[in-house]
């Protein structure tokens, strides 16, 4: 599931001239597939189940040197009823900051790529992302954000291949340890003419405009006595997103299981 909070992290890292690493793997059941399917109110619903896949494992993992950080994410979903994989996505991203120790060391600047392949669509378009970070926390580390403004290209974009995208990005881990609260919100632009009707007009030309959040909540057996080294979570998604699988606004709930290496 598209996630960012090791991103974040790692930029905020970089404020305190820390040097870490760390990987994780999730899996996800998704229950968009079971809650938008039939018709409702004479909207078609079928169009957003059918383009959810039942499982979704991710790969995460982050980084950081002395001039920065990086961080990837891959998605892998699998084909309901199949061991085969429907298709990856992935993002790679550098943060650099020459600046530590000065007023403005919270800054850093952000280069991306975006891109994937789809067995029944094909390629996702490859997108190019540039711009500032802005990352922040609060005095016990408790709590870390970011947001970051990038100017976007999508060359394969057929109406207009230059673009923007705004992402925020948080992480709150409270409880003595044993919950963690975490997530990003992406609003990007990028017309995507098969959403016909997007903007009220069956015969328009999609959207435009896309959003995407995914709040995460965890809760870490090892906040645990005994349980130290566990380093397994167990914890929920919930997918809020406007335009993004098919048009209109959609909400679907996953469960899932975390591991951190």
């Amino acid at each position: 599931m598209r996630f960012r909070i090791l991103a974040s992290l790692s930029a905020l890292l970089l404020c305190c001239q820390a040097m870490n690493a760390q990987t994780n793997v999730q899996l996800h059941y998704d229950f968009g597939r079971n809650i938008y399917s039939g018709k409702k109110g004479g909207l078609d619903l079928s169009k957003e189940g059918s383009n959810r896949q039942a499982m979704t494992m991710t790969v995460e993992h982050f980084n950081v040197d002395r001039f920065g950080s990086n961080f990837f994410f891959v998605d892998l979903d699998f084909v309901p009823g199949s061991k085969a994989f429907r298709g990856a996505y992935f993002e790679i991203s550098r943060e650099l900051c020459f600046w530590k120790g000065t007023p403005v060391e919270g800054l850093s600047a952000h280069i991306e790529y975006n891109g994937g392949l789809d067995r029944y669509s094909g390629s996702y378009d490859d997108a190019y992302l540039l711009g500032p970070t802005y990352s922040f926390h609060s005095k016990d580390w408790s709590f870390t954000g970011s947001v970051t403004a990038m100017y976007k290209v999508i060359p394969g974009n057929a109406k207009n291949m230059h673009n923007f995208q705004l992402t925020g990005v948080w992480n709150w881990t409270f409880c003595k340890g044993m919950l963690s609260f975490n997530g990003f919100a992406d609003f990007w632009m990028e017309n995507r003419p098969w959403q016909l009707g997007a903007k009220g007009d069956k015969e328009g030309d999609g959207t435009d405009f896309i959003f995407i959040s995914e709040p995460q909540l965890w809760f870490n057996f090892n906040s645990l006595k005994a349980m130290e080294k566990c380093n397994l979570s167990v914890g929920t998604e919930l997918e809020i997103s406007s335009n993004f699988l098919s048009a209109g606004a959609h909400c679907c709930p996953t469960i899932a299981l975390k591991y951190v290496f």
